[in-house]
């Protein structure tokens, strides 16, 4: 059975002009984008299937990213259900220069894992083994509530 951190994914994004808005930052639309392809390559570690979204759950924006600076995401399994996976992602802006990161974005995606008919399949039970593991799990329950 995977494990939390088998399904851990971090990636970064410089912010290039044409992924701003008018206020010369990161489109929302753009991180949303990012946050569900990660998101997706998270759930679909887990699941072993394609896995589609289903929905996603309070996303919310905190400060921006401007142009020039690095956006990273970090995504994670921390609940299964029947065919459907928890993901918790979040985003940090990081100064490429100096690597000095500020969380800007939190949510939670939920996917449905799909088999070759495209119809939804059964997805494995999630193993949490390490404290660390444990940790993030709670931390993701609670950005739930």
């Amino acid at each position: 059975m995977p494990t939390l951190s088998d399904t851990q994914i971090r990636n970064r994004y410089r912010v290039q002009p044409n992924d701003a808005n008018n206020y010369e930052t990161l489109h929302g639309g753009e991180l949303m984008k990012w946050m569900d392809e990660l998101g997706a390559m998270s759930a679909m570690r887990f699941a072993g299937e394609t896995c589609v979204t289903a929905g996603v759950d309070d996303l919310s924006f905190h400060r921006p990213v401007p142009v020039g600076n690095i956006a990273l995401i970090e995504a994670y399994v921390y609940a299964a259900g029947k065919t459907s996976v928890k993901v918790r992602l979040r985003a940090w802006r990081e100064d490429p220069r100096t690597g000095d990161a500020e969380r800007t974005t939190g949510s939670t995606f939920t996917f449905v894992a799909l088999g070759e008919e495209g119809t939804p399949v059964p997805v494995p039970e999630l193993t949490v083994e390490t404290e660390e593991e444990r940790e993030l799990r709670e931390h993701a329950r609670d950005a739930e509530s």
